[in-house]
Formats: C-alpha cells, sequence, structure tokens
C-alpha cells in the first residue's frame, strides 16, 4: 500500500477517534445523523476517495476503503455504515458511469464531497433488490419514476440518491436500471420513522420519491452486472468491514476489562481470560476473512480484462455470499461474548467497558438483505457449485 493510502487511512483513524468516536453516544442516543464525522470525512475529501486521480479523486482501493469502514466502526458503527454505503453508491458510479454526464458528475462529486443515499428497498417486492414495481415513464427528454421505499438510508442528510427501478412499463420486474437523482429532482413524502434497535444513526426511514430527471442520468450499463460486479461485492465487502470494526472495539472492551480485574485481584489470572482467548480466536477469523475477500476482489477487478468473468461465476457468488453470512453472523457473536466475559460491567450503559451500543449494532447485520434469503439464494446455487473439488 502507498504513503499517500497509509496516510489518508491514518486520517480516518484520527477522524474516528477525536470526532465520530466522542459523538457516537450522541448519535445512538438521539437517534441522530453523525454530522460532525461525515463533516470531517468531506473536510479530507474522503468522499470522493474512490474516484480516479484523472477525475480529481484519490484513486483509492476497495482495500483501503475496508480498513477506513473498520476504523470507523470501532468507534461509531453509524458513521461506518453511512460511509460505507455511501462508498458502494461511489463504486458503482465510478465503474459503470462511462458517460459524460456521469464523469462530469464525479467531478463534482471530488469538488463538493455530494453524500449519495441508496434507494434500492421498494414496498411490494419482499426485500428482493433484484425486483422492481416502480418504473421509469418517458416524455420526451423527461424521465419521471415515483417509487415507495420502505428503508432510505440517511434520506434526508444526502444530498443526492442513487435508485433501482424497472427500465419501462412494459419490463420485467428483473429488467432493472440505475437512476442518479439530485435531491433537488425529487419529491419526498417520509411514510415512516426510524426509532431502531441499531444504527440509529443511519436515519433510515422510508419515503415516496417523485423524482424527474434527464435520460442521461440513467446509469449506462445492464444493472444485473453493475449489481453482480460491484454494487454486491462492493457492500458485503464494505459492510463487513465496518462489522469487524464493531467486533474489535467489543473485544478491546473486553480485554481492558480482563486486564483491570487482574490488576484488582494482585496480578493473579481472572476466571474470565480463557473466554478472552475465545472471542479473540473468533475475532482473528472474522478478519482474516473479511480483509481476504477485499484483497481478493481488488485482485480481480485489476486484472486486464476487469475479472468479468470470475465476478459473474457461481463460485464468486457463493463465497461473496459467504462473507456476508458469515460476518453478520460473527460480529454477533463476538459482541455476545464480549458480553458475557464484561458482565454486568459491560450491560450498563455509562461503564467505559460497556458493549450494549455495539451489540444493538451488531444484531442489523442479519437483517441488511436477510441472511434467510442469501441462504435460500445459496443453496440453489451449491447445486452446481464445485468449489475446488478435484
Amino acid at each position: 500500500m502507498s504513503p499517500a493510502a497509509l496516510d489518508r487511512i491514518e486520517a480516518v483513524r484520527r477522524i474516528a477517534r477525536e470526532v465520530a468516536g466522542p459523538a457516537a453516544v450522541s448519535v445512538d442516543k438521539e437517534g441522530r445523523f453523525p454530522r460532525e464525522a461525515i463533516d470531517a470525512l468531506k473536510a479530507e475529501k474522503l468522499l470522493a476517495a474512490y474516484v480516479p486521480e484523472a477525475l480529481g479523486g484519490k484513486g483509492s482501493s476497495i482495500v483501503e476503503l475496508g480498513l477506513m469502514c473498520e476504523a470507523l466502526g470501532q468507534r461509531c458503527a453509524s458513521a461506518a455504515m453511512v460511509f460505507a454505503m455511501h462508498q458502494v453508491q461511489v463504486g458503482c458510479l465510478v465503474r459503470h458511469g462511462h458517460t459524460p454526464y456521469f464523469q462530469n458528475y464525479l467531478n463534482e462529486l471530488v469538488r463538493n464531497q455530494r453524500l449519495i443515499a441508496s434507494v434500492t428497498s421498494e414496498a411490494g417486492v419482499g426485500g428482493s433488490v433484484r425486483t422492481s414495481i416502480c418504473n421509469i415513464e418517458q416524455d420526451g427528454d423527461t424521465c419521471t419514476v415515483r417509487k415507495d421505499g420502505t428503508v432510505v438510508s440517511y434520506g434526508e442528510d444526502g444530498e443526492d440518491l442513487l435508485m433501482t427501478v424497472r427500465r419501462t412499463n412494459t419490463s420485467a420486474a428483473s429488467d432493472q436500471a440505475l437512476v442518479l437523482v439530485s435531491k433537488s429532482q425529487c419529491e419526498m413524502q417520509q411514510t415512516s420513522t426510524w426509532d431502531a434497535m441499531g444504527m440509529r444513526g443511519t436515519c433510515s426511514p422510508g419515503y415516496v420519491i417523485t423524482a424527474r430527471f434527464q435520460p442521461d442520468q440513467i446509469v449506462p450499463d445492464p444493472f444485473a452486472d453493475i449489481n453482480a460486479h460491484t454494487m454486491v461485492p462492493w457492500a458485503h465487502i464494505l459492510w463487513a468491514s465496518a462489522w469487524l470494526g464493531i467486533a474489535t472495539d467489543a473485544v478491546t472492551r473486553a480485554r481492558a476489562f480482563v486486564r483491570e480485574t487482574a490488576k484488582r485481584m494482585g496480578g493473579s489470572t481472572p476466571p474470565t481470560a480463557p473466554r478472552l482467548s475465545e472471542v479473540g480466536a473468533r475475532l482473528q477469523l472474522m478478519r482474516a476473512q473479511v480483509r481476504e475477500r477485499a484483497a481478493y476482489y481488488d485482485m480481480l477487478i485489476n486484472q486486464p480484462d476487469g475479472g468479468k468473468d470470475m465476478l459473474s461465476s457461481v463460485g464468486f457468488a457463493v463465497e461473496l455470499n459467504h462473507l456476508k453470512i458469515n460476518a453478520s453472523e460473527l460480529v454477533a457473536e463476538i459482541c455476545t461474548k464480549a458480553l458475557r466475559i464484561t458482565g454486568t460491567t459491560g450491560y450498563r450503559n455509562d461503564s467505559p467497558y460497556s458493549v450494549t451500543r455495539h451489540l444493538r449494532d451488531a444484531h442489523s447485520a442479519a437483517l441488511m438483505i436477510g441472511n434467510e434469503r442469501i441462504h435460500a439464494a445459496n443453496g440453489a446455487l451449491h447445486l452446481v457449485y464445485k468449489d475446488d473439488v478435484l
């Protein structure tokens, strides 16, 4: 990794320590957007980190972005998840927005550090990202779409929206397009609130969104390719990186608690020390899985052909789904084990060893594209998946 990349990662770690962390309790308690952290990231021009240097960005890799999400996750999971979701949108635009409109937009993203919210959920599709009911209506050079989004993360605070829609009113539900619109092109009617158990700062109520836009705001590549080659891999890798940050801090607090207990016992080994070894091993497993997938994906997309054949393969889809399932289950397991180590001290909200927020945030992981849905899809894929058998 280059010195410039290491400097950027260190800048995010500083923001995590000095900005996101001190505000995390307030963000969680009040259920408010992590404005301080996002503003600090904007000041470092990191919302455009993945934008190529030729367009004024930093040219960061997904490995670098994963480490940034991990750092933020150690201090404020909501800030980490907002950053991760935004970068998924940026990744889609950089990798699939090859037209002049999107190249110009990426220049503007660099200049103004615009925050992009995702609108992939929709009422009536049963949680399937690969299904859309709403469709584009085109009249000359004006397009209109009306979408009933059930969960629109940081929709109030984002400047722009990246939406999945049906291409036309006669298209199949799976014949989708990705559309980038600015908030100024939208009418947004809030339909629900976001008083959630965890990830409270992502501020993700539902909205009915009516957008009017130009045809060149439709991302040109087929959505099936965008989804398989970028949107899903980026989401699983960067979400998992944020969850790894949550798990890391939970173990850090458990370790500090055991050390403090040992001091009070005159240096004797506390009875909870073996559990610390157990949870540490689970954290190491999670870290290896998350970072390995990020490095593997980065290697694929930097091949001369962009790794397109592998990105479209059954094996890649299965292994990527395994990452999401494993990371989402491990983060909850690790935080639960940390709670059992810290006991009532960790159960309290006002303790320096508290892991209550970590545990609540961790339980969102299995619900972000529900694990049951992924298991069902993977079960079908396993009928043709050969793994590395001889």
